[in-house]
């Protein structure tokens, strides 16, 4: 077991499994619905805000873990006079970063590291276990955070949105714009780029199509790719398009792993179901 542990938000989307191999913990996220508010993954599933929005009309509102739910979450590894790795959602997007900072400077914690992955989801869990491997081969914090460097801005991470009716209700686009690219038959690939997220291209046509479409785009990206892995991370896409894409990866001879996720609540909630991305880290 190494000494340097790392740590991330429930944002990672890294599955329980994958979590228990690189020995990975993560923090819940806060999502509001209504009058409740839930932990993300804990307490509430994407399946269960889909509903709650579409009989509701409402997006939940999501947030940053509380300061207290921190500093409990931190004080064991400060207890054990542990060092570790945070892996945080884009500071652009949240300000769970911040949180942990200040959880552990309240609790006094001085061997906290904060890492703004400037990405999310899986974009976040690439740079986790990327970091979990070193930690297990003995490298030292400073070199594991030294790495990180040199990667954190080839992590490439994208998606195609079935519906633009999750992003109007949570303020991240117009009703016009939606209006007319659910009219169009529009599906919009959102891209983060440097911790930001934006429409790269816009795709028309039936779902699978379109997602074989936006993966096939890719080629001249992945041939350029890390080869140790390539995520798929989708909030509840058909087996088939799914099973798809996977064949179309594996076909290229590039991966070693090509891993399923499924997107968490805080995700899910923003981009709706039938929401596609792969993610890789760039060589």
């Amino acid at each position: 077991m190494s000494s340097i542990k790392i740590i991330s938000d429930s944002t990672c989307d890294l599955d329980e499994k994958l979590l228990m191999q690189y020995d990975i913990k993560t923090i819940p996220l806060m999502i509001t619905m209504g009058a409740e508010t839930l932990k993300d993954g804990v307490e509430v599933t994407p399946e269960e805000i889909f509903a709650w929005s579409d009989k509701t009309g409402e997006t939940p509102k999501t947030a940053a873990p509380a300061v207290g739910d921190a500093e409990d979450f931190l004080r064991p590894y400060a207890e054990n006079d542990d060092e570790t790795i945070f892996f945080g959602i884009s500071e652009d997007m949240s300000a769970t970063c911040n949180v942990l900072r200040l959880a552990a400077e309240n609790i006094g914690y001085k061997k906290l590291h904060v890492i703004n992955s400037k990405s999310l989801s899986t974009g976040i869990g690439l740079q986790a276990i990327r970091a979990a491997i070193l930690a297990g081969e003995g490298h030292s914090a400073m070199e594991i955070l030294k790495d990180n460097e040199n990667i954190n801005n080839k992590v490439r991470a994208s998606f195609i949105v079935d519906t633009l009716k999750f992003l109007h209700r949570g303020g991240r686009c117009s009703s016009v714009a939606a209006l007319i690219a659910n009219t169009l038959r529009l599906k919009p690939e959102i891209q983060v780029s440097d911790g930001k997220m934006g429409v790269a291209r816009k795709y028309r046509g039936n779902l699978k199509s379109v997602i074989l479409k936006y993966v096939q785009d890719k080629f001249s990206q992945l041939v350029n790719a890390d080869p140790s892995r390539i995520f798929i991370t989708h909030s509840g896409c058909p087996k088939e398009i799914i099973d798809a894409v996977k064949e179309y990866l594996k076909g290229l001879g590039i991966f070693k792993e090509i891993l399923e996720t499924r997107a968490g609540s805080v995700i899910s909630s923003h981009c709706g179901p039938n929401t596609l991305g792969i993610l890789w880290i760039s060589n």
